[in-house]
């Protein structure tokens, strides 16, 4: 239990320090460690369901799109799915491509009365590196953290 109250320690001064309006942040490392100590823990993905597809999937992810594919458009059923799929005592961790979509989705469920809502830095594929390609710095896969491909 020391491990994970590290975890949720170092996630929360991460939230002070970045001002965030929800419990905390982890890497793609510490969110996967976290998902395996935490009972009851959910890792929701954000992505669209063609990232799911065509990128790859996290095993045992909850899948609510924050976007609809194609066209970008706002999941305007996004709460009504996450409350559905997620105790509101669960511990929460979001996970989109490279953190902003997960960072907008643990802002409404925290406003919606989540109270232990984390954001997955980085997200899944990290950021862009100079030749403009994913997934050679940061995110989850380049951690190598499990997904398969969709």
């Amino acid at each position: 239990m020391g491990k994970l109250t590290d975890l949720l320690r170092l996630a929360q001064q991460r939230a002070q320090e970045m001002k965030l309006p929800y419990a905390g942040a982890f890497t793609p490392a510490e969110a996967c460690e976290v998902w395996r100590l935490a009972p009851g823990a959910k890792l929701v993905d954000v992505r669209t369901r063609a990232e799911w597809d065509w990128v790859g999937r996290v095993p045992g992810a909850v899948e609510i799109e924050w976007m609809s594919y194609p066209g970008n458009v706002p999941n305007a059923h996004f709460l009504a799915q996450f409350k559905r799929e997620v105790d509101p005592e669960a511990l929460v961790m979001f996970l989109c491509r490279s953190g902003a979509r997960s960072d907008k989705a643990a802002r409404a469920a925290t406003e919606a009365g989540y109270q232990s809502c984390y954001n997955v830095l980085e997200g899944f594929e990290g950021d862009r590196d100079a030749n403009g390609q994913r997934n050679r710095i940061g995110g989850w896969r380049h951690a190598g953290l499990p997904w398969q491909q969709g």
